[in-house]
C-alpha cells in the first residue's frame, strides 16, 4: 500500500488539507472539478441570496448527478463490451467452424483428385487396350 499524501487545495477561495493514497496532482483536479461546480452556480441568478446550506445542498446534489451520470455510462459501456465479448466469440466459432469445414473440403478435393488420378490411369490403360485390340484386329 503507498504511503498516505497531504495537499493542501484551493476550493471556493478556502485553502483545505486533503489526505489520501492518491497522488496530488489527482486531488487537485478533484478541487478544479469542485471550483468549476462552484463558478457554474455563482453565475446562476439568485445562487448568491442562497443560505450556505442551500448552497452546498445544490453543489452536492449536482456532483452526485455527475457520478450517477457517469456511473449509468460505466454500465452501459461494460454491457456494450460484453456484448461485444459476446459477439467476438460467437464470430471466432462461426471462423472455428467454417476453418473444420473448409479442412473437411480440402480432404475431399485430396480424395477426388487421387480418384480422378486412378481413374485417368484406367482410362489410359483401357485406351491402350482398346487401341491394340482394334489394331489386333486388322
Amino acid at each position: 500500500m503507498s504511503a498516505k499524501k497531504s495537499t493542501k487545495v484551493l476550493i471556493d477561495g478556502k485553502v483545505y488539507t486533503l489526505s489520501g493514497y492518491e497522488e496530488e496532482d489527482y486531488l487537485q483536479k478533484i478541487a478544479t472539478y469542485l471550483n468549476g461546480k462552484i463558478e457554474d452556480f455563482s453565475q446562476m441568478e439568485g445562487y448568491k441570496n442562497l443560505s450556505v446550506d442551500m448552497k452546498q445542498v445544490l453543489i452536492n446534489i449536482n456532483v452526485a448527478d455527475d457520478y450517477f451520470k457517469a456511473k449509468d455510462l460505466v454500465e452501459k459501456l461494460e454491457g456494450d463490451m460484453e456484448n461485444k465479448d459476446k459477439e467476438i466469440y460467437d464470430l471466432k466459432h462461426d471462423l472455428i467452424s467454417e476453418q473444420v469445414k473448409i479442412t473437411g473440403y480440402e480432404e475431399q478435393i485430396e480424395a477426388l483428385e487421387k480418384e480422378k488420378k486412378e481413374l485417368l490411369t484406367i482410362k489410359s490403360r483401357l485406351e491402350s487396350t482398346l487401341e491394340e485390340a482394334l489394331l489386333g484386329s486388322d
